[in-house]
């Protein structure tokens, strides 16, 4: 890590970016799909040079994904939103070429337009089969969710305005959640895709996790292709960029409240919000859960915020301040929310190439927290 950088910073590393391209590229082309970017996990267009060597195009959840996925991505751009607002869609129809439509009276009010313009129109529909455990935040198929459209509501009279049908149902999961997911989809909405030319399966495929089953996801894509004469469409976000992240922290203060604790200039809830939404521990270079070693700490952010806790972590020394601390796994879904609560500074980006030099990307200030609200 580059000492020369003012903490907080984040730091995307090409080499294990490009590995986990390259996983995916075997996928694609083992499989016969198409695997997009997510541009709601990650969004550091710089990297697009890169990504768009290895995947087919970006997916978008609205005006400005698509707007940047077009521009600066290229290849294929997909877009779906729970509801289009009516001013945006005619510049929408100018970035993306696949529209998914949340409801039917979505794909009534939308299609025709989007069809009209020669764009692919899809259906996102909810097989109703929840996999997930612990990430209730994360289930499109929770009771009472409102994304996409159960075989209950699906309208079979606007079957014609359709080319596709798309699905989103998983969480940093194995193959194997999907290969439930798809048999529950295919019972419900499996002869609805004759005739169709596409059917996309969303995101949360962990593709380049270490103990993924590639073979099995394999399998599922020919089995569809094979069924339904489709185009199979993946859209991870996390697979793309999984362990190729870092945030880079330093100690400002240790004090001791019946327990040690040290407080980092990073914060949980403006530099990794997901650790207080979903929650989670993420993980920290060369530390252990609590107890584990040593000295034991809860790490802890500047803001005035009492819950701004990263969680507690163990030691082999003592922490003192100036200590930097890394954090791993820090690309996905952390620096496209970060944000600037109690006037905290936004953690600056770093690249790290091949060759392993380091080059400060993006650096923020006090205009980037000023402009936000007025």
């Amino acid at each position: 890590m580059n000492n020369t950088i003012s903490t907080p910073y984040f730091l995307v590393d090409e080499t294990r970016l490009t590995q986990n391209l390259e996983i995916l590229r075997q996928v694609a082309d083992q499989a016969g799909c198409k695997i997009l970017l997510a541009q709601k996990a990650f969004s550091m267009f710089s990297c697009y040079p890169l990504l768009r060597r290895y995947l087919a195009g970006s997916t978008a959840s609205g005006l400005y994904e698509a707007r940047l996925g077009k521009e600066h991505f290229g290849g294929e751009t997909h877009v779906f939103s729970p509801a289009y607002k009516p001013e945006e869609f005619e510049e929408l129809l100018t970035y993306a070429d696949h529209f998914v439509f949340n409801s039917p009276r979505q794909l009534q009010k939308f299609g025709p337009a989007a069809r009209a313009a020669g764009k692919a129109v899809g259906l996102r529909v909810n097989p109703e089969c929840s996999t997930q455990e612990g990430h209730a935040i994360y289930d499109p198929c929770a009771p009472g969710s409102r994304l996409g459209t159960t075989l209950a509501n699906f309208d079979e009279s606007l079957l014609p305005l359709l080319d596709g049908l798309h699905f989103h149902t998983l969480c940093e999961q194995n193959s194997d959640d999907l290969e439930t997911t798809v048999a529950a989809f295919e019972e419900k909405f499996g002869k609805y895709l004759h005739g169709l030319k596409w059917i996309n399966l969303g995101g949360g495929h962990h593709i380049t996790r270490k103990d993924y089953d590639r073979e099995r996801l394999v399998r599922i894509v020919k089995h569809l292709k094979d069924t339904y004469q489709v185009e199979v469409y993946l859209e991870p976000g996390e697979a793309v960029v999984l362990n190729a992240g870092f945030l880079v922290t330093s100690v400002l203060e240790t004090l001791h409240n019946g327990m040690d604790i040290a407080i980092l200039d990073t914060s949980a809830a403006c530099h990794m919000p997901d650790v207080l939404e979903m929650p989670y521990r993420p993980p920290l270079k060369n530390s252990g859960e609590s107890g584990e070693k040593a000295y034991t700490y809860r790490l802890g952010g500047p803001t005035c915020l009492a819950g701004d806790v990263i969680g507690d972590y163990s030691f082999d020394a003592p922490l003192n301040e100036g200590d930097r601390l890394v954090f791993e796994d820090m690309a996905l879904y952390t620096m496209v929310k970060t944000n600037t609560f109690n006037g905290m500074p936004l953690p600056a980006i770093v690249w790290r190439d091949a060759n392993g030099e380091e080059k400060l990307v993006k650096a923020f200030g006090y205009e980037d927290f000023k402009n936000r609200l007025s």
